[in-house]
C-alpha cells in the first residue's frame, strides 16, 4: 500500500527556503510514500462562505478540495510572517475545513515543519498552523516536527535536499506520517 502525503506550502516566492524543503521532501520520501507538491495556494480565492455553495465553488478551491481529498495525510510548510502562518496556508486550511464536520482533514494525520531566517525556524507560525488544522479536524502529529533556523544562510548555497540533519529530520517526520496512515488501515 502506498501513502499519499499532499504537501502544502505557505510560501509563494519563487526561491522560498520552504518550497525548498518540500522538494527535499518529495526527493527524499521513503519507499512506499509518494508525496504531491501542491500547486496552485495563489490562486484560491480567499475563503469566503458566499463562494462555498455546492456547484458554484470556484475551481481552484475544488481543485484543492480534490487534492486533498485523495491524500492519506498532509504535510504543511510554514514559514513564519509576522510571528504566525502566512495568509495562504491559512486560506487553504480554511478551504479544507469545509463542509464543517466532514473537511479533508478531517481524521487524516497532519504534520507541519518549516524553516524561517529568525534563530527559532518559525516555530510560532508552525505552532498556530497546528492549531488551526486541528480545530479543522486533522489529527495533527504533536511530535512530528522540524523547525530550522536561519533559512536565509543556511541555504544561501546549499539546498534543504542536500543537507543531511535536513533529510534526517524530513524522514523522521515522514516516517511519523506514514506510520500513522499504516496504523489507520490496519
Amino acid at each position: 500500500m502506498s501513502v499519499r502525503i499532499l504537501a502544502l506550502v505557505g510560501s509563494l516566492r519563487a526561491g522560498s527556503h520552504n518550497r525548498q524543503l518540500a522538494e527535499a521532501a518529495v526527493k527524499h520520501a521513503p519507499a512506499g510514500v509518494e508525496i504531491e507538491l501542491y500547486e496552485g495556494l495563489a490562486d484560491v480565492p480567499f475563503y469566503n462562505e458566499d463562494l462555498d455553495v455546492e456547484g458554484s465553488v470556484p475551481g481552484t478551491a475544488a481543485r484543492l478540495r480534490a487534492a486533498a481529498g485523495t491524500a492519506d495525510a498532509f504535510l504543511l510548510f510554514s514559514p513564519e510572517y509576522n510571528g504566525t502562518m502566512p495568509a495562504v496556508l491559512k486560506n487553504a486550511i480554511d478551504w479544507l475545513s469545509r463542509p464543517y464536520g466532514g473537511g479533508a482533514f478531517t481524521g487524516k494525520p497532519v504534520a507541519v515543519v518549516g524553516t524561517a531566517f529568525g534563530q527559532y525556524g518559525g516555530v510560532w507560525a508552525q505552532d498556530d498552523a497546528r492549531k488551526a488544522v486541528g480545530i479543522a479536524g486533522g489529527a495533527v502529529l504533536a511530535d512530528a516536527k522540524l523547525s530550522i533556523p536561519g533559512s536565509v544562510t543556511r541555504f544561501a548555497e546549499l539546498h534543504p535536499a542536500d543537507d543531511d540533519e535536513v533529510v534526517t529530520g524530513l524522514t523522521e517526520v515522514l516516517g511519523q506520517l506514514s506510520s500513522q496512515v499504516s496504523g489507520a488501515a490496519a
